[in-house]
C-alpha cells in the first residue's frame, strides 16, 4: 500500500495534477489536502516533477490496533536525488532549495479504514539518512 502511494504521488506530481492517477485510493482527506496543495503550487508556477522518490528501507515503528481506527507509523529513508522540479515549458530542472537533503527521514502515519491502510500524514524531517537504514546517518 505504501509503495502504491509513492507511485501515484510521483505520477500526480509529474503532471501537476491528480487527474488520471489513483492517489485518492491511498490517502485520507488530510493527506489528499496536502497533495492537492502541492499540485496547485506546482501547476501555478508552471512546474512539474521528473523522476520519483525512492523509499529505502521503510520500517513500521508503531502499530496501534485497539480503538475504532487502527493506526501505524512508518519511518522511511526517502531518496529524492532523482526527483526534480522542472519548468513544464522548458523542461529545465529548477535548483533544489538551499540545504535540501537528498536522502532524509520521512515519518508517515497511516490509518486503517475498512480493509485498507491509508496515508494520513507524510512528513519530511530535516534529518539525513543513509541507503542502508532509515535511521539518521552518523555523518
Amino acid at each position: 500500500m505504501y509503495a502504491h502511494y509513492r507511485e501515484e504521488q510521483a505520477k500526480a506530481y509529474a503532471k501537476a495534477s491528480a487527474s488520471g492517477t489513483d492517489i485518492e485510493k491511498y490517502v485520507t482527506a488530510e493527506a489528499l489536502g496536502k497533495v492537492t496543495g502541492d499540485l496547485l503550487s506546482l501547476r501555478t508556477a508552471g512546474n512539474a516533477t521528473t523522476g520519483a522518490p525512492i523509499s529505502r528501507n521503510p520500517e513500521i515503528t508503531a502499530l496501534k490496533t485497539d480503538g475504532s481506527i487502527p493506526k501505524a507509523t512508518i519511518k522511511d529513508c526517502l531518496d529524492v536525488t532523482d526527483w526534480k522540479v522542472v519548468n513544464k515549458k522548458t523542461g529545465k530542472a529548477l535548483p533544489a532549495p538551499k540545504g535540501q537533503l537528498k536522502k532524509h527521514i520521512n515519518d508517515v502515519t497511516l490509518e486503517k479504514w475498512g480493509n485498507r491502510w491509508l496515508v494520513r500524514t507524510d512528513t519530511a524531517k530535516a534529518v539525513a539518512c543513509s541507503d542502508a537504514a532509515a535511521s539518521p546517518s552518523a555523518s
